[in-house]
Protein backbone atom coordinates (compact mmCIF):
# COMPACT_ATOMS: atom_id res chain seq x y z
CA UNK A 1 0.00 0.00 0.00
CA UNK A 2 1.29 3.43 -0.94
CA UNK A 3 1.11 5.01 2.52
CA UNK A 4 3.21 7.95 1.38
CA UNK A 5 0.78 8.98 -1.34
CA UNK A 6 -2.12 8.80 1.11
CA UNK A 7 -0.26 10.92 3.66
CA UNK A 8 0.61 13.47 0.97
CA UNK A 9 -3.06 13.70 0.01
CA UNK A 10 -4.02 14.26 3.63
CA UNK A 11 -1.51 17.10 3.97
CA UNK A 12 -2.83 18.87 0.90
CA UNK A 13 -6.56 18.37 0.40
CA UNK A 14 -8.50 15.56 2.11
CA UNK A 15 -10.75 13.50 -0.12
CA UNK A 16 -14.18 11.99 0.29
CA UNK A 17 -14.39 8.78 -1.73
CA UNK A 18 -17.47 6.76 -2.61
CA UNK A 19 -16.58 3.07 -2.28
CA UNK A 20 -19.20 0.96 -3.99
CA UNK A 21 -19.82 -2.21 -5.97
CA UNK A 22 -22.20 -5.11 -6.33
CA UNK A 23 -23.09 -7.53 -3.56
CA UNK A 24 -20.12 -9.54 -2.19
CA UNK A 25 -17.60 -7.80 -4.44
CA UNK A 26 -15.49 -7.03 -1.36
CA UNK A 27 -16.22 -3.41 -0.43
CA UNK A 28 -15.66 -3.97 3.29
CA UNK A 29 -12.43 -5.85 2.61
CA UNK A 30 -11.07 -3.04 0.47
CA UNK A 31 -12.24 -0.47 2.99
CA UNK A 32 -10.30 -2.21 5.77
CA UNK A 33 -7.12 -2.05 3.67
CA UNK A 34 -7.55 1.66 2.99
CA UNK A 35 -8.25 2.30 6.68
CA UNK A 36 -4.78 0.93 7.49
CA UNK A 37 -3.39 3.72 5.28
CA UNK A 38 -5.17 6.46 7.20
CA UNK A 39 -8.67 6.64 5.76
CA UNK A 40 -11.73 6.72 8.01
CA UNK A 41 -14.76 4.81 6.78
CA UNK A 42 -18.51 5.12 7.16
CA UNK A 43 -20.42 1.89 6.51
CA UNK A 44 -23.75 2.85 4.93
CA UNK A 45 -25.32 -0.50 5.80
CA UNK A 46 -24.77 0.12 9.50
CA UNK A 47 -25.98 3.69 9.06
CA UNK A 48 -29.21 2.45 7.49
CA UNK A 49 -29.72 0.10 10.44
CA UNK A 50 -29.34 3.02 12.87
CA UNK A 51 -31.68 5.19 10.83
CA UNK A 52 -34.35 2.48 10.62
CA UNK A 53 -34.12 1.84 14.38
CA UNK A 54 -34.44 5.55 15.15
CA UNK A 55 -37.51 5.81 12.88
CA UNK A 56 -39.17 2.55 13.94
CA UNK A 57 -42.54 4.04 14.84
CA UNK A 58 -42.71 6.25 11.77
CA UNK A 59 -41.89 3.29 9.51
CA UNK A 60 -44.36 1.04 11.33
CA UNK A 61 -47.18 3.53 10.81
CA UNK A 62 -46.22 4.04 7.15
CA UNK A 63 -46.45 0.31 6.34
CA UNK A 64 -48.90 -0.95 8.95
CA UNK A 65 -51.77 -1.63 6.55
CA UNK A 66 -49.65 -3.37 3.90
CA UNK A 67 -47.93 -5.49 6.57
CA UNK A 68 -51.26 -6.62 8.01
CA UNK A 69 -52.53 -7.61 4.56
CA UNK A 70 -49.31 -9.53 3.85
CA UNK A 71 -49.35 -11.17 7.30
CA UNK A 72 -45.96 -9.70 8.22
CA UNK A 73 -45.03 -8.70 11.78
CA UNK A 74 -42.96 -5.54 11.45
CA UNK A 75 -42.04 -4.94 15.10
CA UNK A 76 -39.78 -7.19 17.18
CA UNK A 77 -39.89 -7.83 20.94
CA UNK A 78 -37.99 -4.57 21.57
CA UNK A 79 -40.71 -2.66 19.67
CA UNK A 80 -38.18 -1.88 16.94
CA UNK A 81 -38.54 -2.57 13.23
CA UNK A 82 -37.59 -6.12 12.25
CA UNK A 83 -35.39 -5.29 9.25
CA UNK A 84 -35.76 -8.73 7.64
CA UNK A 85 -39.54 -8.50 7.89
CA UNK A 86 -39.49 -4.98 6.47
CA UNK A 87 -37.27 -6.14 3.61
CA UNK A 88 -39.59 -9.01 2.74
CA UNK A 89 -42.42 -6.48 2.51
CA UNK A 90 -40.83 -3.65 0.56
CA UNK A 91 -38.16 -5.12 -1.73
CA UNK A 92 -40.61 -7.00 -4.00
CA UNK A 93 -42.75 -3.84 -4.17
CA UNK A 94 -40.94 -0.84 -5.77
CA UNK A 95 -43.58 1.65 -4.64
CA UNK A 96 -43.13 0.61 -1.00
CA UNK A 97 -39.36 0.68 -1.31
CA UNK A 98 -39.58 4.26 -2.58
CA UNK A 99 -41.80 5.19 0.35
CA UNK A 100 -39.28 3.72 2.79
CA UNK A 101 -36.40 5.57 1.11
CA UNK A 102 -38.30 8.86 1.37
CA UNK A 103 -38.59 8.28 5.11
CA UNK A 104 -35.06 7.05 5.81
CA UNK A 105 -32.79 8.92 3.38
CA UNK A 106 -33.13 12.39 4.97
CA UNK A 107 -31.94 10.90 8.27
CA UNK A 108 -29.08 9.08 6.51
CA UNK A 109 -28.00 12.27 4.73
CA UNK A 110 -27.89 14.18 8.01
CA UNK A 111 -25.99 11.40 9.82
CA UNK A 112 -23.47 11.21 6.96
CA UNK A 113 -22.89 14.95 7.00
CA UNK A 114 -22.36 14.77 10.77
CA UNK A 115 -19.73 12.06 10.25
CA UNK A 116 -17.95 14.13 7.59
CA UNK A 117 -17.99 17.19 9.84
CA UNK A 118 -16.63 15.19 12.80
CA UNK A 119 -13.77 13.91 10.61
CA UNK A 120 -12.87 17.19 8.95
CA UNK A 121 -9.32 17.14 7.60
CA UNK A 122 -9.24 13.37 7.09
CA UNK A 123 -9.58 11.21 3.99
CA UNK A 124 -13.05 9.68 4.19
CA UNK A 125 -14.60 6.58 2.64
CA UNK A 126 -18.37 6.45 2.17
CA UNK A 127 -18.84 2.68 1.86
CA UNK A 128 -22.25 2.44 0.18
CA UNK A 129 -23.87 0.33 -2.51
CA UNK A 130 -26.53 2.83 -3.60
CA UNK A 131 -25.02 6.22 -2.76
CA UNK A 132 -26.24 7.34 -6.20
CA UNK A 133 -29.73 7.46 -4.66
CA UNK A 134 -28.57 10.39 -2.54
CA UNK A 135 -26.94 12.68 -5.14
CA UNK A 136 -26.41 15.33 -2.46
CA UNK A 137 -23.88 13.00 -0.80
CA UNK A 138 -22.38 11.50 -3.94
CA UNK A 139 -21.56 14.96 -5.32
CA UNK A 140 -19.42 15.58 -2.23
CA UNK A 141 -17.09 12.77 -3.39
CA UNK A 142 -13.95 13.43 -5.44
CA UNK A 143 -13.81 9.83 -6.72
CA UNK A 144 -15.97 6.75 -7.09
CA UNK A 145 -14.15 3.47 -6.46
CA UNK A 146 -16.22 0.64 -7.94
CA UNK A 147 -15.16 -2.80 -6.68
CA UNK A 148 -15.69 -5.72 -9.04
CA UNK A 149 -15.31 -9.50 -8.81
CA UNK A 150 -16.37 -12.44 -11.03
CA UNK A 151 -20.00 -13.51 -10.63
CA UNK A 152 -19.15 -17.01 -9.40
CA UNK A 153 -16.77 -15.58 -6.79
CA UNK A 154 -19.41 -13.14 -5.53
CA UNK A 155 -22.03 -15.85 -5.43
CA UNK A 156 -19.77 -18.14 -3.37
CA UNK A 157 -18.90 -15.32 -0.96
CA UNK A 158 -22.52 -14.23 -0.51
CA UNK A 159 -23.78 -17.77 0.02
CA UNK A 160 -21.12 -18.45 2.65
CA UNK A 161 -21.55 -15.08 4.38
CA UNK A 162 -25.32 -14.53 4.35
CA UNK A 163 -26.63 -18.10 4.35
CA UNK A 164 -29.80 -17.21 2.47
CA UNK A 165 -31.57 -19.25 -0.24
CA UNK A 166 -29.94 -19.24 -3.66
CA UNK A 167 -33.05 -17.81 -5.35
CA UNK A 168 -33.04 -14.77 -3.04
CA UNK A 169 -29.34 -14.26 -3.71
CA UNK A 170 -29.89 -14.37 -7.46
CA UNK A 171 -32.78 -11.92 -7.14
CA UNK A 172 -30.52 -9.49 -5.26
CA UNK A 173 -27.76 -9.93 -7.82
CA UNK A 174 -30.26 -9.23 -10.61
CA UNK A 175 -31.47 -6.04 -8.89
CA UNK A 176 -27.90 -4.68 -9.03
CA UNK A 177 -27.36 -5.48 -12.70
CA UNK A 178 -27.26 -1.80 -13.74
CA UNK A 179 -25.42 -0.50 -10.67
CA UNK A 180 -22.30 0.62 -12.56
CA UNK A 181 -24.39 2.51 -15.12
CA UNK A 182 -26.09 4.46 -12.33
CA UNK A 183 -22.72 5.77 -11.13
CA UNK A 184 -21.51 6.49 -14.65
CA UNK A 185 -24.31 9.05 -14.98
CA UNK A 186 -22.41 11.38 -12.65
CA UNK A 187 -19.52 13.59 -13.72
CA UNK A 188 -17.20 12.14 -11.06
CA UNK A 189 -13.97 10.21 -11.81
CA UNK A 190 -14.72 6.49 -11.52
CA UNK A 191 -12.07 3.85 -10.85
CA UNK A 192 -12.79 0.12 -11.15
CA UNK A 193 -10.85 -2.17 -8.81
CA UNK A 194 -10.90 -5.93 -9.39
CA UNK A 195 -11.02 -8.02 -6.22
CA UNK A 196 -10.65 -11.77 -6.69
CA UNK A 197 -9.72 -12.31 -3.04
CA UNK A 198 -5.93 -12.14 -3.34
CA UNK A 199 -4.75 -9.35 -1.01
CA UNK A 200 -1.41 -8.82 -2.78
CA UNK A 201 -3.11 -8.39 -6.16
CA UNK A 202 -5.75 -6.14 -4.62
CA UNK A 203 -3.09 -3.88 -3.10
CA UNK A 204 -1.27 -3.86 -6.45
CA UNK A 205 -4.51 -2.77 -8.16
CA UNK A 206 -4.96 -0.04 -5.55
CA UNK A 207 -1.44 1.26 -6.17
CA UNK A 208 -2.12 1.40 -9.91
CA UNK A 209 -5.20 3.49 -9.10
CA UNK A 210 -3.10 5.93 -7.07
CA UNK A 211 -3.82 4.76 -3.52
Amino acid sequence: MNTKSVNEEKKSSPHIICLTGKMAAGKNYLSSILEKSGFVSLDADLLVHKAVDSLSQEIFQAFKEEAEIAGIQLLNKENKIDRRALGSLIFPRPQLLKRQEDLVYPRIIQMTKDFIRENEGKNIILNATVLYKTPELLKMCSKIVFVTAPLIVRLFRAKKRDKIPLKKLLDRFKSQKKLLKEYQKFDIPLIKINNRGNEKKLIKNLKKAGF
